[in-house]
């Protein structure tokens, strides 16, 4: 593998989905992916990795060991002595199941180099730099770096995505073996996706994971065909989980969320689920007495089952996000004000029937608002804007995609808000170079998007260098945005993010 300071080659990179895909190892990680972070996240981790410059202050005194780029796994595996096989990627070095790994006492070099290479605590500084891939490689060098590796600090916040033909070895006679979960357990894993399972791979997932009975507290389940026996039998045999998510699960029904769902259960996600009505918000509002978030995208919801909520879930529930509810109108809007006083995060992204009077009953009455989506309502006005701005004085972001009759009035509105930190305006098509110049006045904002205007110039967006405090601007499918503007932007907005 090339040096990465030659610029021959990048290290790997989270794609678009922020999954990572994980090299087979023997021992008992398999194939997988991880999730981790937001899409500015997954953008720095795009970056290639940092390393201070001392790392320990036993570094300081071992001027003769010379370390090659820090910033490629495979340069650290040259530290520890070991060769990279020919033509070994990033990705895909592994380890077979009967290769000697290197011991501390047979790696080259002076004895001070060998301690330095397996020095846990200098490691155990080291490896925080280094993205989950990453990792993964590392682990593989030898036992002393996975020791180091496998402590479940390295892994907090991941989310291993496994999907069915993961979930199995084929046997020489053609039988199939669920796969050892031990290096999941070791890492202490505490939340899994899965993809594509069915009934029986749950229960095999629960029988094999040393963990499912307490120690997961997520449970995600996607494209699967999970049945409401099936449903609940994972909820009643994995005890700890607390949040649960259930996208494109279509085999199971309102019926068996009556019959599964479990009051310790905080955080629910109901997504493209085409079983899943009003009766399904009343088994979860009868049943679900500490619901903190709710996440559901459900296009046969209507305005009655956003009455169903109790008063105890009313002060409970901070999160509430109604994704594509094409069917909820601004009457359920009211019904949800009522029911749900205390949001701090609303979404009602996709729900094409609200108007700016739904925004002027949830600007009166949700003033604790912190996030709101109002991105593809297609009626949202200038006027919505101007009541975000008099009443939600504690808002943070601000999200409009796709609202098409937003223009640089309601901008003007926004200008007042001292509180917002992140404005997305993605293809609000009649947003021109005059609305950005009341965006100048916001010392508050840290992202800004302006992806897909296509009537900003790049006289208008050369202004936005005002905002020094900006960390991330994005301008994607930008026709104004050339590269003689990234260029100017790099020189005085030097700390801030362009996404070009």
């Amino acid at each position: 593998m090339s040096n990465p300071r030659n610029g021959d080659t990048k290290p790997p990179c989270l794609p678009r989905n922020g999954l990572v895909k994980i090299p087979t190892q023997p021992n008992g990680l398999g194939s997988a992916s991880i999730t981790k972070g937001t899409p500015a996240v997954k953008n720095r981790l795009c970056q290639p990795s940092s390393v201070p410059a001392i790392l320990s202050p036993a570094l300081a005194h071992h001027s003769d060991l010379s370390i090659p780029s820090l910033a490629s796994p495979l340069s650290l595996a040259a530290l520890a002595g070991v060769s990279s096989p020919p033509g070994a990627s990033l990705v895909g070095l592994n380890t077979s199941e009967g290769s000697e790994q290197p011991s501390p006492e047979r790696l080259p070099g002076s004895p001070s180099e060998r301690q330095l290479a397996v020095d846990e605590k200098i490691l155990n500084r080291l490896f925080w730099y280094f993205s989950a891939c990453e990792k993964c490689v590392l682990a593989q060098v030898c036992k002393a770096w996975r020791r180091v590796l496998y402590q479940p600090k390295f892994w907090v916040g991941l989310t291993p995505v496994l999907h069915t033909k993961e979930l199995y070895n084929v046997l020489p006679g053609g039988e199939k073996e669920f796969v050892s979960l031990q290096g999941f357990a070791v890492r202490g894993f505490d939340g899994f996706c899965l993809v594509g399972v069915s009934d029986l791979d749950i229960c095999e997932f629960i029988d094999n994971y040393p963990l499912s009975k307490k120690g997961v507290k997520s449970m995600s389940l996607k494209r699967s065909t999970i049945t409401d026996a099936g449903l609940e039998v994972m909820l009643e045999q994995m005890q700890g989980v607390v949040r649960l998510e259930l996208s494109g699960c279509n085999d199971f029904t309102e019926a068996g969320l009556w019959s599964s769902l479990n009051a310790r259960i905080t955080a629910l996600s109901v997504s493209d689920c085409i079983n899943v009505a009003d009766d399904a918000i009343a088994a979860i509002s009868q049943l679900l007495p500490n619901l903190t978030e709710l996440n559901l995208q459900a296009y046969h919801v209507t305005d009655t089952a956003l009455a169903y909520f109790t008063a105890k879930q009313g002060y409970t529930t901070h999160t509430l996000r109604l994704n594509s509810c094409w069917e909820i109108t601004n009457h359920g809007v009211v019904n949800m004000v009522h029911s749900l006083p205390n949001l701090s995060v609303l979404s009602l992204s996709g729900c094409s029937k609200v108007t700016d009077d739904g925004v002027e009953l949830v600007a009166e009455n949700l003033r604790k608002l912190r996030s709101l989506d109002l991105s593809w309502c297609p009626r949202i006005t200038d006027m919505a804007l101007e009541y975000i701005a008099c009443d939600l004085h504690k808002l943070e972001e601000l999200v409009l995609d796709r609202c098409v009759r937003i223009t640089d009035t309601g901008l003007s509105y926004l200008s007042t808000m001292s509180s917002l930190r992140s404005l997305y305006l993605r293809w609000c098509c009649q947003v021109q170079d005059f609305g950005l110049k009341h965006l100048l006045s916001m010392g508050s904002l840290r992202l800004l998007s302006l992806a897909g205007c296509p009537l900003l110039t790049t006289t208008g967006l050369s202004g936005l260098v005002q905002l020094q405090e900006l960390e991330e601007l994005e301008l994607t499918n930008c026709p104004g945005a050339t590269p003689e503007l990234f260029k100017y932007f790099s020189q005085h907005l030097p700390c801030c993010m362009v996404i070009e």
